[in-house]
């Protein structure tokens, strides 16, 4: 079998203290961006990117508002953007990429690394966009407990997903095909819900969404239900008013929330006049700071010092 092209990763440009950096992930390297504040930092904020994308995702250059990584890092929170397994520095590597128990262990294995090298103040919470958040629920399973983990990975102390559900609004059989009609829309919504130029700097964002992470997807309805059972931390869903992926009626968003049943809490939210990719619209900074109040509750919880 003849191993897929593999796109080069593509520079792109990066707002004021972003900086970009390489985790080691036991046989991988990931390369990933970091912004850090002034002094030591109340938590480390680890963003996770969706199918197709790159870490640059949570660093958008549209409109200086958009960057998660800036105001993070402003408000007293280091903040990394990972390219998962299968991207960027590693797809040259991990040509197929990765199921989500091996992306898993791999995210694992770079925390560990990342605390080694950098303060995480009182641990992680993780900022996860779509099939990000699959892997960011599949790694706080593991979290019960906390077996089969790096030794010296930070605790979690909660998290925020952002468009990924349990049950698919689109037949499963349009998941397996990238030029599917109809994708474009579902991504991004109404051109309305992004600052001028979005399109022409996300070209840089893109990547090739590795062939075993595609092919996994039509598994996820019954993987949520089973990661979901077993997650312990914090957790906050967060779906943009017009999500077209995922199914997300009151109805569908009251059972998602019961699937929670080792989380000490779980809220649901919506975020007005955005699209599928919230973090790079017009609603980003909005919905990063929901986020970032989460986590700031997480603290409030675990008893963390001002």
């Amino acid at each position: 079998m003849t191993a897929p092209a593999v796109e080069p990763a593509t520079a792109s440009a990066m707002s004021p203290g972003v900086r970009p950096v390489v985790l080691e992930a036991g046989p991988c390297r990931l390369s990933a961006l970091i912004a850090q504040p002034q002094g030591t930092p109340r938590a480390t904020v680890v963003a996770v990117h969706g199918g197709g994308m790159r870490a640059g995702y949570f660093d958008g250059q549209a409109h200086p508002d958009v960057s998660l990584l800036a105001l993070g890092a402003a408000l007293g929170y280091t903040v990394v953007a990972v390219d998962r397994p299968g991207y960027g520095l590693s797809a040259s590597q991990l040509p197929y990429g990765q199921d989500l128990s091996e992306q898993s262990a791999l995210l694992g294995t770079a925390l560990a690394h990342l605390a080694g090298r950098y303060p995480t103040g009182a641990g992680v919470f993780l900022v996860a966009h779509s099939f990000g958040g699959k892997l960011a629920l599949t790694y706080a399973a593991a979290q019960d407990g906390r077996d089969g983990l790096e030794a010296g990975a930070p605790p979690l102390l909660g998290m925020d997903v952002s468009g990924c559900g349990r049950d698919y609004a689109v037949d499963t059989g349009d998941l397996r095909d990238p030029h599917r009609h109809g994708h474009w829309k579902r991504n991004w919504g109404a051109l309305r819900f992004y600052p001028p130029n979005t399109f022409r700097d996300a070209a840089a964002l893109v990547a090739p969404m590795p062939v075993r992470e595609r092919a996994e997807a039509a598994h996820w309805p019954a993987s949520f239900a089973a990661a979901a059972a077993r997650v312990p931390v914090p957790v906050r869903l967060t779906f943009a008013e017009r999500e077209l992926w995922w199914r997300h009626s009151e109805e569908d968003l009251a059972e998602l929330a019961g699937l929670f049943t080792a989380s000490p809490f779980v809220t649901v939210d919506r975020q007005p006049e955005a699209g599928h990719n919230i973090s790079l619209g017009w609603a980003a900074r909005a919905y990063h700071l929901r986020a970032l109040a989460f986590l700031e509750e997480c603290l409030a919880r675990a008893g963390a010092p001002a």
